[in-house]
């Protein structure tokens, strides 16, 4: 376990200690050179006596070379990497992570002692981005994630916009932007021509609290001057739900939110309220060969997995596709934002009878996938793009 570091500022004063994200004395150089000579240690067995880690309540784990590994932090060709300790029972479960000459758990990367962090805070500093990487690829991406699903994570690039959800000094969400601008992935030219929630996330035991709601107002309140705001295709159930209810008491970012493929041309878009429009009024099919069962949201609690932006392996059902943006330029002159409106992350029945896609992320397959990354607009599962 990792020793207990004394608070550098007024800001830590309350606790007794310092956390990883608290802690900026150090390059990410000097923190992986430290990683790197502490694990061949391990590989060439100079200590003089068996080390162990422990976490109270678990069992103690002896360090040893088989059971440390580096991880990138923002996907394969990252040049930065973490040394994490995996459990000797189920070694996909990470339980510690190699920060400041000393091993962490999990669960204290995830902590602060700065009384300041509370709410969406913009992630900035690189002891944030490795708060963000354990709760997306360690949390959810490891524990979190339904062994059902067909949605494979992989890191946010070091330049992705994100924002972490604090609550009571402990890192519970997170959702992340692809910037309108920006490149749609590493081997394509073309560029995002509108902001698109890329990413949520929202660990499973701070569901039911209105968390996802909350980061999707604030990516709505984040572009305020934009005219339209994309969501990562494909949208999920929960994600619908999510969608459905702010919109349900937001009506005036109605004709705002569309869902949207990479980069979110006219011809790429769906226009989510009209989509929960469509499940809400025509009348439920039970063909189970071209539906699934319904998932539901974070704040029901009985959803799965907890990205927002995913499809489960079956959609759910539909009763007719989404109304697509191109269906309706030839009625109008002004874009289709300025009229259509849009409600809250909605119907469950929300999604087309159609094969899911399978999408990877960066690093693992690739998310949000471009091979859009996973993407993470999945409540209950990623969705990345």
């Amino acid at each position: 376990m990792a020793e207990a570091l004394k608070p550098a500022g007024s800001a830590a004063s309350a606790a007794g200690r310092l956390y990883p994200v608290d802690i900026k004395e150090e390059k990410p150089e000097v923190l992986e050179a430290a990683a790197q000579e502490y694990y061949a240690k391990l590989l060439e067995q100079h200590t003089t006596a068996a080390e162990f880690f422990s976490i109270p309540g678990r069992v103690k784990v002896k360090l040893e070379a088989s059971l440390v590994c580096f991880l990138p932090l923002y996907g394969q060709d990252s040049k930065r990497r973490l040394l994490v300790l995996n459990d000797p029972q189920q070694k996909t479960t990470v339980l510690a992570v190699y920060l400041h000459n000393s091993w962490w758990p999990v669960e204290d990367i995830l902590k602060t002692a700065d009384l300041s962090r509370e709410g969406l805070i913009q992630v900035q500093t690189f002891e944030e981005r490795i708060v963000l990487f354990v709760l997306n690829d360690i949390i959810f991406g490891r524990q979190e994630r339904s062994l059902m699903s067909d949605v494979v994570f992989i890191p946010h690039p070091e330049e992705e916009q994100a924002k972490i959800f604090w609550k009571n000094r402990e890192a519970v969400a997170f959702y992340t932007v692809k910037a309108k601008g920006s490149l749609c992935g590493g081997h394509s030219s073309q560029c995002y021509l509108l902001p698109v929630l890329d990413t949520v996330f929202v660990q499973k035991r701070f569901r039911r609290c209105g968390l996802g709601t909350r980061m999707l107002q604030d990516f709505c309140k984040t572009f305020a001057t934009e005219e339209a705001l994309g969501i990562s295709s494909p949208i999920s159930a929960d994600m619908y739900q999510v969608c459905q209810r702010f919109l349900d008491n937001h009506p005036e970012e109605q004709s705002r939110l569309w869902e949207v493929e990479a980069p979110g041309g006219w011809s790429q878009r769906t226009s989510v309220w009209l989509t929960i429009q469509l499940a809400r009024n025509l009348p439920k099919k039970k063909d189970q060969s071209c539906h699934g069962e319904i998932f539901q949201d974070e704040e029901s609690g009985q959803s799965g997995d907890s990205r927002m932006n995913k499809r489960p392996v079956q959609t759910p059902n539909i009763p007719a596709p989404p109304i697509r943006a191109e269906e309706f330029e030839d009625d109008c002159k002004e874009p289709l934002s300025s009229h259509l409106g849009v409600e809250e992350h909605g119907s469950q029945q929300a999604h087309q009878c159609k094969e899911p896609k399978k999408r990877v992320r960066r690093g693992i397959l690739t998310e949000d996938i471009v091979p859009k990354q996973v993407k993470g607009a999945s409540y209950n599962e990623g969705n990345r793009s």
